[in-house]
């Protein structure tokens, strides 16, 4: 087992004013040779958008993006026809293929907090597709659940990639096992809140790690802890 943390203050940063955006990897004015993702996964960004800011009308194509959100109330605008209004516990993707444009803004009065994460497709321009769905947190208790996935179904979002994403809302003390097909795959643990040991390595809020060569990854909660699992392949 190979592994590698990046710790919550080594990110790169970006502050705007409207907009803190936290880099785990090279994005925008962050650049770093030694960042450039991590296989298929190519964008994690921390964002923190102040009430009444947002990202005009911007075009997209050919990438897997997916958004977390933490905190907040953030509207979604598209060139597919969709227009809606996602807070805390909604989780949105945009299968972007062969291009679609979109807009989004803080809508409430409080700051908005959601991960964006972006994933190589496996498919090259295929048609366009927007999704959204609620992951309660009060239904999540100690248990790993499946938000995103490479599989069509009706309990989570899908995406043209060999990928799985899992929220984790676990209590102190609370361990588990993640178990992964080790032939091409990692998996990228980041930690919103709490505390925990991820094979033997501990990580703090905003933490996160990334794991290969390796069938499985044990997690243990030394905290109430709130935690993303990302499963894709670690090259083409």
């Amino acid at each position: 087992m190979k592994h590698r943390i990046i710790r919550a203050a080594e990110r790169g940063l970006k502050d705007i004013g409207w907009l803190q955006s936290n880099f785990t990897f090279s994005f925008s004015s962050y650049q770093n040779p030694e960042r450039n993702g991590f296989g298929l996964l190519r964008v994690f960004n921390d964002d923190f958008v102040q009430a009444g800011g947002g990202f005009g009308i911007h075009p997209h194509a050919n990438m897997e993006i997916i958004s977390v959100m933490l905190a907040g109330k953030m509207n979604h605008i598209d060139s597919l026809g969709y227009k809606e209004v996602v807070e805390r516990d909604w989780v949105q993707i945009m299968s972007a293929g062969s291009g679609l444009r979109h807009e989004e803004h803080n809508v409430g009065d409080d700051e908005v907090n959601f991960l964006q994460i972006w994933i190589e497709p496996k498919l090259q321009n295929v048609t366009p597709r927007y999704q959204r769905r609620s992951f309660p947190e009060e239904k999540r208790r100690n248990q790993l659940t499946t938000v995103v996935s490479n599989e069509e179904g009706q309990a989570h979002c899908w995406i043209n990639q060999n990928a799985r994403l899992s929220l984790g809302y676990f209590d102190s003390g609370q361990q588990l096992t993640y178990t992964l097909n080790p032939t091409n795959k990692a998996v990228f643990v980041f930690v919103m809140d709490g505390a925990l040991t991820v094979n033997g390595q501990a990580l703090a809020k905003r933490d996160s790690i990334g794991l290969w060569e390796t069938d499985a990854v044990q997690l243990e909660c030394r905290a109430e802890s709130r935690f993303i699992v990302i499963e894709a392949p670690i090259n083409h």
